[in-house]
């Protein structure tokens, strides 16, 4: 379900992890961002993978069930150290997309640079400063908190930088649909060549 245009909307934010997976759920109304509440979910990794991954799913569809986001923005696969972990990192991102699937929600992939550029104004920033850019547009969110729970409000923070903008460019868009401009008129003689 994805909100209609200028109606507030609640996005879900997450940062994939087989450990701690964060989580973070925005409000945007406009250019108003709201925190709504924010957390992690830890498995701890003396457990096999399998419950790890059941206990991440179930973590995320109750957090989806109590705080109703209607948009679901999740950090991808950049990189690992070595090939277990890229895979474990698969395997748990896939179980959040299927929590996030069968609650009916949208899901849009963020890769990391894209995120740290949204929120800090550059993809080569740390995560000290994406931390730092997360406190100053939220108000609420922990300063010194989970650098995963951090990560998954600047997941969510990305999205609704990215919502804007769609927004804006629509709009924009909008004004111009009742002109007859040039473009439009390329546009109507290509129609007819075809």
């Amino acid at each position: 379900m994805v909100a209609a245009a200028g109606d507030p909307v609640r996005i879900l934010g997450v940062d994939p992890g087989s450990r701690h997976t964060g989580w973070g759920v925005i409000e945007q109304a406009g250019t108003r961002l709201t925190l709504v509440d924010a957390g992690a979910i830890s498995a701890s990794p003396r457990l096999p993978f399998e419950e790890r991954l059941r206990r991440i799913h179930e973590g995320l569809a109750l957090c989806i069930a109590d705080l109703r986001p209607q948009e679901v923005a999740v950090e991808d696969i950049f990189h690992a150290l070595n090939t277990r972990s890229a895979l474990q990192l698969a395997h748990v991102r896939g179980v959040l997309l299927l929590a996030a699937a069968s609650a009916g929600l949208p899901v849009s992939p963020y890769a990391p640079r894209l995120v740290k550029q949204a929120v800090v104004g550059h993809g080569g920033a740390d995560k000290s400063q994406v931390a730092w850019m997360v406190t100053q547009l939220l108000t609420g969110a922990a300063a010194g908190g989970r650098q995963d729970v951090t990560d998954a409000l600047a997941v969510a923070l990305c999205h609704a930088s990215h919502r804007q903008a769609a927004s804006r460019a629509s709009a924009a868009e909008g004004r111009t649909s009742g002109r007859t401009g040039a473009g439009q008129i390329l546009r109507a003689r290509g129609a007819r060549r075809r």
